[in-house]
């Protein structure tokens, strides 16, 4: 057998490196289930998402990624809550809360359309937004397609455009949609409330806080597959770079580079820069010895970072 051509070789790390990182979202749980922190004088019916409000002061939505809860910001919400009003949102179909409207389709674009409409009949005045992996996705799609709704913009380890992961360079979301329809199909043949001894290995290079690892594995099967599967795919296929001018708020974008990561540091920083090169104004900021759930695993640092932020 010939040896394989280096272009081939680099499309191959390429693709493993898109399956790593689509393993990583797509198996992640956060904490713990949601536990309702409940405002009795906020109301918003929605068949797609609910949100708890707590503290006073100016507003910031904080919005957890692929099949987590809400309560993966319930730290940062104490560390806010005297100084801010939070609202934290859960989406339907995940870590236990029902299933709704996102048991069909598309998630996250139709939940970033909610988010808008819960800012507009609570009359938030461009609340800040904080976005952890799919969330980031959502706040991108929410700050690009209703820039006058929010203030200012912090995307938690997510790039814009996930498609880059599994097709290269040049992909499109046409050129991964096959991909992403046989994953998608992949992840619907997963039974329902198991947790596989891969999704424990896959969960522990997630969160580099063993203490923290027990939860988040108990919760993982608490997200519908059906709503997880839709929600990745839409993910893998959509494309928010051309979108990113749109933002007139204020960006910054946290990343750290996962572990097993067939790239150098310096090249997987030129891919963080290249995703939001049509936000030049963005600030990224690489957080080191932390794994995907920044928020756990580097909280310090991490709320550094969201004061700075907010304070900005």
């Amino acid at each position: 057998i010939g040896r394989v051509p280096r272009a081939q070789n680099s499309e191959k790390r390429m693709i493993r490196r898109g399956l790593l990182i689509g393993a990583l979202l797509a198996l992640a749980a956060c904490a713990s289930a949601p536990t309702e922190l409940a405002n009795p004088h906020q109301t918003f019916n929605s068949d797609r998402i609910s949100v708890v409000s707590r503290g006073s002061g100016a507003d910031v939505i904080l919005i957890p990624g692929l099949s987590s809860s809400r309560d993966v910001w319930n730290t940062t919400a104490d560390a806010l809550d005297d100084n801010y009003r939070v609202h934290l949102v859960q989406l339907n179909g995940f870590a236990g809360a029902p299933v709704g409207a996102n048991g069909e389709g598309l998630v996250s674009a139709p939940v970033a359309e909610e988010i808008a409409r819960y800012i507009r009949e609570h009359n938030l005045h461009r609340p800040a937004v904080i976005g952890h992996s799919m969330g980031g996705s959502i706040g991108m799609m929410l700050a690009a397609r209703h820039p006058d709704a929010v203030g200012k913009l912090m995307v938690v380890d997510m790039f814009p455009f996930m498609g880059n992961m599994f097709g290269g360079a040049a992909a499109t979301p046409d050129s991964v949609r096959p991909m992403a329809d046989q994953i998608r199909a992949a992840m619907r043949l997963a039974p329902q409330g198991v947790v596989s001894e891969q999704t424990t290995a896959t969960i522990n290079t997630m969160v580099r806080t063993e203490a923290a690892r027990p939860e988040i594995i108990e919760h993982a099967r608490l997200s519908d597959v059906g709503v997880t599967a839709n929600a990745f795919h839409e993910l893998i296929t959509t494309d928010l770079r051309p979108e990113l001018t749109n933002i007139t708020a204020p960006i910054t974008v946290l990343y750290v580079i996962p572990p097993q990561m067939p790239l150098t540091p310096e090249q997987y920083d030129g891919f963080m820069r290249a995703s939001y090169a049509s936000v030049p104004s963005a600030r990224l900021v690489k957080i080191e010895e932390s794994y995907h759930f920044i928020m756990i695993d580097q909280f310090d640092r991490f709320m550094s970072e969201v004061n700075t932020f907010l304070a900005g």
